[in-house]
C-alpha cells in the first residue's frame, strides 16, 4: 500500500528513504509503503517508494563513482571495512528493535545475524588482500594475468536473515573496488537500510554504495531496470527459486552474470549408530531457529527405521513446549512466521499432509501468524510436503531401511542446498557426503552452517555461484590476459 506524504503523521514510526550518493533522500515520485509487524499486524517501519527513475539515478551515480572506489588502494578500502565490523555491536540494539518489529526476530537470531555479519566483512577483507593485483609487473614479462572489479553490482537480499544476508550481498563486491546497489527487502526495509548507515559511518565514500526500497507492487519495475543498466554488470541474489529464475531470465537478455543462493530442503539423515541425544538437538536448532525461516533450514529427516522411534521419542521431548508467541515477551523462543500468506501456506501443507496419513507428533492449529513448532511422521512422496520447500517451523520424519534408501530419498528432491548426516561410522558419512545432491553438507552437526570463508551455495534449483571462499572472487571481479610484443 502506498501512501501519499502528505497523508502521514508523524510517529514513532521508522521513516526510511532511499540512501542515494551518501544522502537519505524520498523517492523522485513520492509515497511511501508501510511494513506491518507480524506479532500485532501495527506498522512497524515506513519506507519509500523507489520507481525506475530511482534506480536509474543509483545505477548512474555509483558508476560515476566507480572508477574512484575501484582506484582506491586495497588496504585503504579494508580499513573502512574493518571500521564497518567495528561498528557493527553499536547498532546491535538498533538492529534488534528493527528485526523484531519488521520480522518477529528473537534476541538470539539478532545476535547470530551480527556475529556472522562481522565474519563475513572479515573474509571479504581478507580475500580482497590475498587477491589484491601485484604492485609490478616485470619489465621483462610479455605475458600476464590481471584480476579487475567488474563495475557496479546488484545485490537483491531477503527479508529472513537481513543483516547477515545484506553484509554478505555488499562487502564481498565492495571489497574488490565494485561499486554497489542493495535493493531492500520489502519485508526488512529498515533493517537493510541501516546497512548502509554503519559503512557510511566507517567512512564509505558517497555513491558507493546505494539502497533501494520500493513497494511490493514495483519490485519488478526495479529490478528489471537495474539489472538492464549498462553499467550493472553483476547481479547477487539470494532468495526462492522462484523469483531466483525470473532474476536469471532478465539477466540472461542482457549477458549479466548471477550468483543466485536459492531454496533448499534440507536432508537431515540420522542411521541407525547415531548419537540420537545429539542428533534431536541439532535437528531442533536446524528445524526450528528463526521460525524454520532459513534456506538451509533442517526440512526432511530421515530416519534409518530401527530407531525412528526411539529418536522421535527424544526429540518430541524438545520441542513439545516450542510455542510461538510474540518475542516480546519473555521465554517466547519461537516468534510469528513473516507474513500472513506465509502462514497460510504452511497450514496447507500441514493439512494437506495429515488427511493423506502423515502423523501429527508435535504441533496445534495456526494462530493468525504464529504456528508452533510442527513435527510431522510418516511423510510420503503423495503428500505436498514431501515436495515443497517449507520455510517455516515445519518437519518431516521420513522412515528408511538402509543407509541406501537415505540418499536416495535425500536425492529425490529439486533442491541441493545443505545436508546433514549422523553416524559414527566416519568412512560411510564420507561416501554419503559424496554422493548426497548438496553444496554443503555436516556430518553429525546441523544443517545450519555458516562460516563465511567457505564457499556457500547450492546444486540444482537451489542455485549457482558462491558466497565466500576462492570461488567467490570469480564473481565479483573480471579476469584478463594481457601480452606484450616487442615492436
Amino acid at each position: 500500500m502506498s501512501i501519499p506524504c502528505d497523508k502521514l503523521k508523524q510517529t514513532d514510526i521508522p521513516n526510511v528513504n532511499l540512501f542515494i550518493d551518501g544522502h537519505s533522500t524520498p523517492a523522485a515520485a513520492g509515497g511511501y509503503f508501510d511494513r506491518l509487524d507480524p506479532s500485532t499486524n501495527l506498522v512497524a517501519s515506513r519506507a519509500a517508494c523507489g520507481r525506475r527513475e530511482d534506480a536509474e539515478q543509483m545505477a548512474s551515480i555509483a558508476a560515476a563513482r566507480f572508477s574512484m572506489w575501484s582506484s582506491t588502494d586495497v588496504n585503504e578500502r579494508v580499513k573502512i571495512l574493518r571500521r564497518a565490523k567495528k561498528h557493527l555491536p553499536n547498532y546491535r540494539d538498533r538492529f534488534a528493535q528493527l528485526m523484531l518489529s519488521e520480522i518477529g526476530a528473537i534476541n538470539e537470531w539478532v545476535d547470530f545475524n551480527i556475529r556472522v555479519a562481522a565474519d563475513a566483512i572479515e573474509a571479504a577483507v581478507e580475500l580482497a588482500l590475498r587477491y589484491a593485483p601485484k604492485n609490478s609487473i616485470s619489465k621483462t614479462q610479455t605475458s600476464y594475468i590481471v584480476r579487475q572489479p567488474v563495475g557496479v553490482c546488484l545485490a537483491i537480499a531477503p527479508w529472513n536473515a537481513p543483516i547477515v544476508l545484506a553484509m554478505r550481498a555488499v562487502v564481498f563486491p565492495l571489497a574488490f573496488g565494485n561499486c554497489v546497489i542493495l535493493k531492500a527487502s520489502e519485508l526488512s526495509p529498515a533493517t537493510h537500510s541501516l546497512i548502509a548507515d554503519v559503512l557510511h559511518e566507517a567512512g564509505l565514500p558517497s555513491g558507493v554504495l546505494g539502497v533501494i526500497t520500493n513497494a511490493p507492487e514495483h519490485s519488478e519495475e526495479v529490478i528489471a531496470s537495474l539489472i538492464a543498466h549498462p553499467s550493472v554488470r553483476r547481479v547477487n541474489f539470494t532468495g526462492s527459486t522462484r523469483i531466483g529464475k525470473i532474476i536469471a531470465g532478465m539477466a540472461a537478455q542482457h549477458l549479466k552474470r548471477c550468483l543466485l543462493e536459492l531454496g533448499g530442503k534440507s536432508p537431515f539423515i540420522v542411521l541407525k549408530d547415531a548419537n540420537l541425544q545429539l542428533a534431536a538437538q541439532e535437528a531442533v536448532y536446524g528445524a526450528f531457529l528463526n521460525q524454520g525461516q532459513i534456506c538451509m533450514a533442517t526440512d526432511r529427516i530421515i530416519v534409518e527405521q530401527p530407531v525412528a522411534d526411539a529418536f522421535i521419542s527424544i526429540i518430541k521431548g524438545l520441542i513439545e513446549n516450542l510455542i510461538a508467541g510474540d518475542p516480546r515477551r519473555d521465554g517466547v523462543k519461537l516468534g510469528p512466521v513473516a507474513s500472513p500468506s506465509i502462514a497460510s501456506r504452511l497450514s496447507s501443507l500441514i493439512e494437506d499432509a495429515l488427511d493423506k496419513g502423515a502423523t501429527l507428533i508435535t504441533g496445534a492449529s495456526r494462530r493468525g501468524q504464529f504456528i508452533d513448532a510442527t513435527l510431522l511422521d510418516n511423510i510420503t512422496p503423495m503428500m505436498r510436503i514431501y515436495a515443497e520447500e517449507c520455510f517455516g517451523p515445519i518437519a518431516g520424519i521420513y522412515r528408511v531401511e538402509s543407509a541406501e534408501e537415505a540418499i536416495t530419498v535425500a536425492n529425490n528432491c529439486e533442491y541441493g542446498l545443505a545436508a546433514a548426516i549422523f553416524t559414527q561410522d566416519l568412512t560411510l558419512a564420507k561416501d554419503m557426503a559424496n554422493r548426497l545432491e548438496s553444496g554443503m553438507c555436516h556430518i553429525n552437526s546441523a544443517t545450519l552452517k555458516d562460516d563465511p570463508t567457505m564457499p556457500f551455495g547450492g546444486l540444482k534449483s537451489s542455485g549457482y555461484g558462491r558466497f565466500g571462499g576462492d570461488a567467490c572472487v570469480d564473481e565479483f571481479t573480471e579476469v584478463r590476459w594481457i601480452t606484450i610484443e616487442d615492436n
